[in-house]
């Protein structure tokens, strides 16, 4: 049994299932893990909207569902899925493309 948190959200990690790297971290809920085990592409729930998210309805930057897996306390997801597109709304492969060198990094842009 999955353990969602009080809002009914949990986390999400992206991984590319070709290279394996970290694409981007998104929150589902119980509607969006359905929707994305049913439809073959990754669906999200946006904490910031307040909604069901497909991933690339706007950009065209979809992610194509390979296997999802639960952790050992069951509190997270790994999505492993194949990027058409570049995955960050920046343009960005991956959302993990700011390295933290220093302490001066953690200032907000």
């Amino acid at each position: 049994m999955l353990k969602f948190d009080s809002r009914g959200l949990i986390p999400a990690i992206v991984q590319d299932d070709t290279s394996g790297d970290v694409l981007m971290l998104g929150y589902m809920n119980e509607e969006s893990l359905k929707l994305s085990l049913e439809s073959g592409d990754v669906w999200f729930y946006s904490r910031s909207r307040r909604e069901l998210w497909h991933k690339g309805a706007t950009s065209g930057n979809f992610l194509r569902l390979r296997s999802i897996a639960k952790d050992c306390d069951s509190d997270a997801l790994l999505v492993r899925a194949d990027p058409v597109g570049p995955t960050c709304h920046t343009g960005n492969r991956s959302c993990f493309f700011r390295e933290i060198k220093s302490q001066d990094d953690l200032i907000q842009e």
